[in-house]
C-alpha cells in the first residue's frame, strides 16, 4: 500500500540508486574489506526498500537509510557465515567491528573504489567492467552495449574478474601514491564510459539524459585531475567531459528526440564549461608533450565549440586529430568517427570508401549504419539508405536516437548520424 502523503516510492528509489549505489557500495567495500559483499549487501538493500518504503513510506534521508539497512545486511552475512565450519566459508573477511581503514592518498570512497578496482593483476576490460558495476551502478546489459560484446559474454567476464580479486586475495586497501599512475588509464575509461551512460544512454528504456551520472564522472575526474596534476590524460579527459557536458541542454529535443551536433542551438551550449575545456587543451598544448587518446578527443571537441555554427567547423583540423588518434587506437569506432568526418572535408564518396570496410566489426553498432544511411542518402542511393537506416533503428539503442532516426526516414529528411 503506498502512503497517502509523501514521495512517490518507485521514484524515490529509482532516484536513491542513480545517486545513492555508488556511495552505499563504496562505504561497505572500506568498512568490509570485500568487494563481493559490499554488491550483495547494497543489492539487498535496495531490495528491502521496494517493500518498506512501499508500506513506511520514503524515509526521510534515502541514503543512510540504505546504507545502515546495508550494512546490518554485511553484518547478518558475515556471522551467518562465521557459524560454518571454516573450509565451507567462501573467502575470509576483515572484523566488520574494526576501524576503519586510514583514507591515504585517495580520500573519496568512490574514486578510492575505483582506484581498488582497476588493480594491475586484471586485465583493462575486466577492470573498467567490473567499476562501472559497483561504482557506476550500470547494468550487465548497459555494460555489455557499452563493449558491443553479449550481455552473457559480459557477465562472465564480471564474474571471472571478482573471483580473481577473491583468489588472488588481492586486498581492498588504499592506493599509495606510487600506485597511481600505473592505474590511472583504467580509472579514467571508467570515468569516460559512466559519463557516456549518462550523457546518452543505451537502454532502450532508459531516460536518454541521466545528469546525475555525467555530474559524478565530472566530479571524480577532477578528482583524478587534482590527484595527478601533470597527468597530461587526466587533464584531457577532464576537458572533454566538461565540453560534451557544455552541449547536453541542446542534445535532445522538446518532445525527446536527438538532435545531432549539427543542428544543435549553439546559443543553448554552456559557455563556462566550454572556456574551462579550452583552457585545459591549451595548457596541454603549451607542454609540449605528445598528446594521448582524452587529448585528442578533447581537441576535437574544441575545434567543434570553437565554430560559432556547423558551416564554419574546421574539418581539415579535425580529420588531423584524427590521423593522430587512429594510430593511438586503431579502433573500429574510431577509424568510423574519422570516415565522418573525412565525408565531411572530401565529400560523401570519400566516407563511404572509409565506411564500407568497417562493416563487419561494426555490424551490431547503430551508429555505424546511421553514418552509412547518410552518406548513401546524400549520394542519391535513397533505397540502399532507407535499408540502411531500417538496421539502425532495429538495433538496441537510446529512445531519443530511435525516434530521431525513425522521423528522419518518415519525413524524407536527410539526417547527418548521430554523434
Amino acid at each position: 500500500m503506498i502512503p497517502a502523503s509523501g514521495p512517490d516510492p518507485a521514484e524515490a528509489l529509482t532516484r536513491a540508486h542513480r545517486e545513492e549505489w555508488a556511495r552505499v557500495v563504496a562505504s561497505l567495500a572500506r568498512r568490509f574489506g570485500d568487494l563481493d559483499l559490499a554488491e550483495d549487501a547494497a543489492a539487498e538493500a535496495f531490495a528491502t526498500a521496494v517493500e518498506r518504503w512501499r508500506t513506511d513510506g520514503v524515509p526521510p534521508n534515502p541514503g543512510a537509510w540504505l546504507t545502515t539497512t546495508a550494512n546490518r545486511k554485511a553484518i547478518d552475512r558475515i556471522r551467518r557465515e562465521t557459524k560454518r565450519p571454516l573450509v565451507e566459508r567462501s573467502r575470509s573477511r576483515l572484523l566488520y567491528d574494526g576501524p576503519p581503514e586510514p583514507l591515504g592518498a585517495v580520500g573519496d570512497d568512490r574514486l578510492r573504489l575505483i582506484f581498488t578496482c582497476c588493480h594491475p593483476a586484471l586485465a583493462m576490460e575486466a577492470r573498467v567492467a567490473l567499476t562501472l558495476r559497483l561504482v557506476g551502478g550500470l547494468t550487465v546489459p548497459e555494460i555489455a552495449r557499452a563493449f558491443l560484446v553479449q550481455e552473457g559474454a559480459m557477465a562472465r567476464r564480471i564474474t571471472r574478474a571478482k573471483t580473481k580479486i577473491a583468489d588472488a586475495r588481492i586486498p581492498y586497501r588504499v592506493p599509495s601514491a606510487d600506485d597511481l599512475p600505473a592505474r590511472i588509464s583504467g580509472v579514467l575509461a571508467v570515468l569516460f564510459l559512466i559519463f557516456n551512460e549518462g550523457y546518452l544512454a543505451t537502454g532502450p528504456d532508459a531516460d536518454p539524459v541521466r545528469p546525475a551520472l555525467t555530474a559524478e564522472a565530472i566530479r571524480l575526474a577532477r578528482l583524478a585531475r587534482d590527484l595527478l596534476p601533470d597527468d597530461g590524460e587526466a587533464a584531457g579527459l577532464l576537458a572533454l567531459l566538461l565540453m560534451t557536458e557544455a552541449r547536453r541542454a541542446a542534445r535532445i529535443s522538446d518532445d525527446g528526440a536527438l538532435v545531432p551536433l549539427g543542428e544543435q542551438d549553439r546559443a543553448a551550449w554552456d559557455a563556462a564549461l566550454i572556456a574551462e575545456g579550452h583552457r585545459l587543451v591549451r595548457e596541454r598544448l603549451a607542454s609540449g608533450e605528445a598528446p594521448g587518446r582524452y587529448q585528442l578527443l578533447a581537441a576535437v571537441n574544441a575545434v567543434h565549440t570553437s565554430a560559432r555554427s556547423a558551416a564554419e567547423t574546421d574539418w581539415s583540423q579535425i580529420v588531423a586529430l584524427y590521423d593522430q588518434l587512429v594510430r593511438l587506437d586503431p579502433s573500429p569506432v574510431v577509424a568510423l568517427n574519422r570516415a565522418v568526418a573525412v565525408a565531411e572535408r572530401d565529400g560523401p564518396g570519400a566516407g563511404l570508401a572509409l565506411i564500407e570496410p568497417l562493416g563487419e566489426p561494426l555490424s551490431g553498432y547503430r551508429a555505424y549504419h546511421a553514418a552509412r544511411a547518410d552518406l548513401l542518402r546524400r549520394l542519391g542511393r535513397d533505397a540502399e539508405a532507407r535499408a540502411e537506416y531500417e538496421v539502425a533503428i532495429a538495433l538496441p539503442g537510446n529512445a531519443a536516437e530511435t525516434a530521431y532516426l525513425t522521423r528522419a526516414v518518415e519525413c524524407g529528411r536527410n539526417p547527418r548520424a548521430p554523434r
